[in-house]
């Protein structure tokens, strides 16, 4: 059976439309991530609530993120498994359920800085199953010629979302009552569930024909196809393999492609520095040495990175067109430099949300190139595994990062954790040069028929 993917009407340019389904996945993605955005601003200040102390405080980053390094690899095996639109929503439901528990445990008053702990992992187990599906399922969503654009909606929503309308909403929530954001988090969870259930089509990974279904089926040469699920022979009898071996062989694709390889690398050490000082944002934005800011003030805050993601979302493609996908990577990672270090030397609120802008700028369009990128050049029936080997390396240096973030910030203070974040992504930039260019990425772009 062919996987049911809305093409644009003949009479329309090929990416004139996205389809019912993209706009189902695109609505549940708004949905919840406007969830996560409250989230963003109400679990810091949960937290804030029950410990001041920043290596206490900075666990329930690691206990988020930690799921990316010991989980990620089998949740990419089973995003290539399993129908990844069923996988997504029944996600969904699990992080529906663990936010209904926090939020009665706070309305109960048994809330502890424990339970958040092992809240925040169980979420980050959700995440990691989810978010490889999403990545995976795009291509079976939309036509590739459409990625790019299908992706910056997708980021333009999550990013008003996630960081403009959710963390101001969910610190006067908090200030309202400490449930409420929670509980209204765990009802988006529900329906983001819902929608995506109610995509159309089977979303299960395709099978390339030559090695899986024997001869005389060939696979769908068209460059611009949707993924197919029926590239398997009727009948065919395909094994199930041990999802060691199946792990293995996104690891050997990934390592052998010296590119993305590369980005993986990059991307590691952005996350993990990131992490670092995001781990203790709170305290440095609410302590009054050094911006002083209150619960709805913080909220705020959170939004300027918003300014600079929704800008770039609408804008990376046209951006990308000018300057080419080499300088518009190096400007990004030029910019994981600069801000952290200048945010650090800050006091002033209006400086930081400006530089908060500018990072949520670079770091949108750095997920719209790269990601696209990913997308085009990864073979289909290995998209799920050699996306979770990639952000494996890119991910799961978020919880080593969070931890060392709150031992440097309790040893050195508030301001160290962005300076030595600065200093670091400086040094890991030198051996990418030779790397990373408009060259480089066009040749692996064609070597995949793109």
């Amino acid at each position: 059976m062919t996987a049911t993917v809305e093409r644009p009407d003949a009479a329309e340019p090929q990416d004139a439309r996205l389809g019912s389904n993209y706009r189902k996945l695109w609505t549940a993605s708004f949905i919840s991530n406007l969830g996560d955005g409250i989230d963003a601003a109400a679990l810091p200040l949960l937290a804030a609530a029950l410990t001041r102390d920043p290596a206490l405080f900075a666990g329930v980053a690691v206990a988020g993120r930690l799921p990316w390094l010991v989980f990620a690899l089998q949740a990419g095996a089973i995003a290539d498994r399993v129908d990844r639109r069923r996988l997504m929503a029944t996600a969904n439901v699990v992080r529906f359920g663990l936010m209904g528990v926090l939020g009665l445990a706070i309305l109960g008053d048994w809330a502890s800085i424990w339970l958040l702990y092992v809240v925040a992992f169980c979420l980050g187990i959700a995440e990691t199953l989810f978010d490889n599906a999403a990545q995976a399922i795009m291509p079976s969503v939309v036509v590739r010629p459409q990625l790019e654009r299908a992706n910056g909606r997708l980021y333009a929503g999550e990013m008003v979302a996630n960081q403009f309308l959710g963390p101001p909403l969910g610190g006067f929530l908090f200030a309202v009552a400490a449930a409420v954001p929670i509980l209204l988090d765990a009802g988006t969870f529900l329906v983001a569930a819902g929608l995506i259930a109610w995509m159309t089509g089977s979303y299960a990974s395709r099978r390339p024909a030559a090695a899986s279904a024997g001869p005389g089926v060939v696979a769908d040469p068209d460059p611009t196809a949707p993924a197919r699920d029926d590239d398997v022979a009727p009948g065919a009898s395909v094994p199930r393999r041990r999802m060691r071996t199946e792990i293995a062989e996104g690891l050997r694709w990934l390592w052998g492609h010296r590119l993305l390889r590369t980005l993986a690398i990059l991307l590691g050490f952005m996350n993990g520095l990131s992490m670092m000082f995001f781990a203790t944002f709170a305290l440095f934005a609410t302590d009054p040495d050094i911006l002083g800011l209150g619960e709805i003030g913080f909220g705020f805050l959170l939004t300027a990175g918003a300014a600079g993601s929704v800008l770039a979302s609408l804008v990376a493609g046209r951006i990308v067109e000018r300057f080419g996908r080499g300088p518009v990577l190096w400007s990004t990672l030029l910019g994981s430099v600069a801000i952290p270090i200048a945010t650090g030397a800050s006091s002033d609120a209006f400086v930081v949300g400006a530089l908060s802008a500018g990072f949520g700028f670079t770091a949108v369009i750095w997920n719209v190139v790269t990601v696209s990128l990913r997308q085009t050049i990864i073979p289909d029936d290995l998209l799920g595994r050699v996306n979770s080997v990639y952000r494996f390396v890119g991910w799961g240096s978020m919880p080593v990062g969070a931890f060392l973030g709150g031992v440097i910030a309790s040893q050195f203070g508030l301001r160290a954790p962005w300076f030595v974040a600065g200093t670091v992504m400086a040094l890991a930039l030198v051996p990418a040069v030779r790397v990373i260019s408009s060259r480089t990425i066009e040749e692996a772009r064609a070597a995949a028929g793109a």
